[in-house]
């Protein structure tokens, strides 16, 4: 079954910058939309950023002008890379794959990102 992993989170202080990978392994699928979500404690999961299959990126109002989303197909990864980070981006972040051909989502255990001080 498709797997997915997230690495690169941690403690940074407000105005740095992170970067967020996820790889995918026993990937099946030939095309697919890859994103990113985030959930703060008490609040929604909601969507940070997703690309398509193509690479057209679309990010939520909060986070424009300061994330990028991209994606390595031949390697099976994408990316977040993220700057000016406020301490609002606390959050555990989410990676997500959605296959063209089937309805199931794929999605990661998430990694905890830390904005403070």
């Amino acid at each position: 079954q498709v797997q997915l992993v997230e690495s690169g989170g941690g403690l940074v202080q407000p105005g740095g910058s992170l970067r967020l990978s996820c790889a995918v392994s026993k990937n099946i699928f030939s095309t697919y939309t890859m994103g990113w979500y985030r959930q703060a404690p008490g609040k929604q999961r909601e969507l940070v950023a997703v690309i398509t299959n193509g690479g057209t990126p679309t990010y939520a109002d909060s986070v424009k002008g300061r994330f990028t989303i991209s994606r390595d197909n031949a390697k099976n990864t994408v990316y977040l890379q993220m700057n000016s980070l406020k301490p609002e981006d606390t959050a555990v972040y989410y990676c997500n794959l959605r296959p063209m051909a089937i309805t199931t989502n794929y999605w990661g255990r998430g990694t905890q990102v830390t904005v403070s001080s």
